[in-house]
């Protein structure tokens, strides 16, 4: 099995809703986001279209931050979901180097929402437990998924625009859809093999 995650670039408006859901699910410290959408022009003036791109981590086959970690705190989990051990994470930072796709963070200083109002979300959720001086990231809701719910950002998701599923059951509707709709890889010329498909516009 692996896990895998399928967009749909025509149905994403660019709600925001996956980013925000994402945020509320890890209650990550405030600039941090684990799901991010930014915005991309397409074509050629006069006839462009404004393109919403969803980023996450992208699980990748071949994860090079994996490969950096000194340490091992960085690995792979149950389907293939690339993870952070934060009791083993010493904050060198060299899977943030190696990631190329900006998909880390690293927890650094107490940043709260509320000034001093006591514990900030974040050191009181899930995740990183709060732990500073280590690096965190997207682990596709795995607790959630073996929980048997969907990732925060598909289940909340009001455009349908995201499917998660088995990239390795080819009747499982993620391998569906990237086999009918022409799915592709973000810089799959990196060799990384992410898990992580575009349907296009």
């Amino acid at each position: 099995m692996r896990y895998g995650m399928v967009i749909d670039l025509k149905r994403c408006v660019g709600c925001y809703g996956c980013q925000l859901s994402c945020k509320a699910e890890h209650a990550t410290p405030p600039g941090v986001f684990y799901a991010r959408v930014v915005k991309r022009e397409s074509g050629t003036f006069p006839n462009t279209r404004l393109v919403f791109l969803p980023l996450l981590c992208f699980h990748c086959a071949n994860p090079p931050c994996v490969d950096a970690c000194p340490t091992g705190a960085s690995h792979v989990r149950t389907g293939g979901v690339v993870d952070v051990d934060h009791d083993v994470c010493v904050g060198c930072r060299a899977c943030m180097q190696a990631c190329p796709y900006g998909a880390r963070y690293y927890n650094r200083d107490p940043r709260p929402y509320f000034g001093d109002q006591g514990p900030t979300p974040y050191e009181t959720a899930r995740g990183s437990g709060g732990k500073r001086g280590v690096v965190m990231k997207c682990n596709f809701c795995l607790d959630r998924v073996q929980a048997g719910l969907d990732p925060a950002c598909v289940a909340n998701c009001p455009a349908h625009a995201r499917t998660f599923g088995d990239l390795d059951d080819p009747d499982s509707e993620v391998a569906r859809l990237i086999r009918l709709r022409g799915g592709t890889q973000l810089e799959a010329g990196l060799g990384t093999d992410p898990s992580v498909y575009y349907l296009p516009p």
